[in-house]
């Protein structure tokens, strides 16, 4: 049976976390120090994650996107994709990461089977990505971005956190960044999944506003015709026939009806939403000798619990009790 909810929603798309890890600290995601991780023990292994997709991949699942924390600090982890791109009907992979190992693994990644990546990229000015990773690997994440295109991977996609009043300047130079390098840049509203409590309302740069700067600066941006209505992106193209950009209106203009992802946590929790309260623990099931069976029935039951969506915008919305690291991007 396919893994439909209440609402009839299809959901094909899994994102697992490998990692709660990350190598930055950026302001709106982690604290700078005494950050607690779940201890090494009770992360899955890649066995355990293989098992685990091979299952939902009999209930409907055709895609993957490893996050993290930072992903690329976890050992070996081309092996997980090389594992993950044998199995069948797997119909792709990509990955999420913040860029600052990516020059050194890379090849390696792309041999292994990986063909699409997200590099998460805020500010093209060295100063500013200091003050918002608290790290100084800005030429680190360049040098990714540069290994990544002579390797020729399928796509390339820079995330970018749209904070008001911070980023405004960077968000013309980003775009035109993408335009000269057939890279698209998707802008990211502010989303209160940080672990410090930070997140405002007043402090999310909306995407219509985006839209508009890059319009008036670069020039008139439409809607990239026959869109997948399932995609969290509104794409759109510059009208000169140059380049690419993306808005994850997670604030402003949820996607929630549309929504086909479910996620597993680094230490084994099953999701059905990025902001859900609740969870389900499959790591139990893999680590105890269940049954594939078994474990398909926890996933299809936790699917059908899935909410309408999240509420952001009205007074019902409670922020989910882990932070974004700790669920996996």
């Amino acid at each position: 049976m396919p893994l439909t909810d209440t609402f009839g929603r299809l959901h094909d798309n899994l994102r697992i976390s490998v990692t709660d890890r990350c190598n930055i600290r950026c302001f709106y995601c982690m604290p700078e120090t005494d950050v607690k991780f779940v201890p090494r023990d009770e992360i899955l292994h890649f066995e355990e994650i293989e098992r685990f997709v091979r299952i939902v991949v009999g209930l409907g699942v055709r895609k993957l996107r490893v996050t993290g924390g930072e992903p690329l600090v976890r050992k070996d982890l081309p092996v997980l994709i090389r594992k993950l791109a044998g199995i069948a009907g797997i119909e792709d992979i990509a990955l999420t990461t913040n860029g600052v190992l990516l020059a050194e693994q890379a090849a390696a990644l792309r041999t292994a089977g990986l063909k699409r990546i997200n590099i998460h990229l805020d500010t093209l000015d060295r100063e500013r990505f200091r003050q918002i990773t608290r790290r100084d690997d800005f030429p680190k994440v360049m040098a990714g971005i540069e290994e990544c295109l002579r390797l020729g991977f399928e796509t390339i996609k820079i995330n970018a956190v749209a904070v008001k009043d911070l980023v405004e300047p960077d968000i013309v130079p980003l775009a035109r960044f993408g335009r000269e390098r057939g890279i698209e840049i998707r802008y990211i509203e502010f989303m209160p999944l940080d672990a410090q409590g930070l997140w405002l309302r007043d402090k999310v740069l909306l995407a219509d506003t985006i839209l508009k700067q890059l319009s008036d600066e670069i020039g008139p941006l439409e809607p990239v015709p026959d869109p997948d209505p399932r995609a969290p992106a509104s794409e759109y193209r510059f009208r000169d026939g140059i380049g690419t950009v993306g808005f994850i209106a997670s604030v402003s203009k949820p996607f929630c009806l549309n929504c086909n992802r479910i996620r597993l946590t680094a230490d084994g929790n099953l999701r059905y939403c990025l902001f859900a309260i609740e969870e389900t623990d499959v790591k139990t099931a893999l680590r105890d000798g269940s049954s594939d069976e078994e474990i398909a029935r926890i996933v299809t039951e936790t699917v059908s619990k899935k909410w309408i969506g999240h509420e952001i915008n009205t007074t019902k919305f409670v922020a989910p009790p882990r932070p974004m690291y700790a669920i996996g991007g």
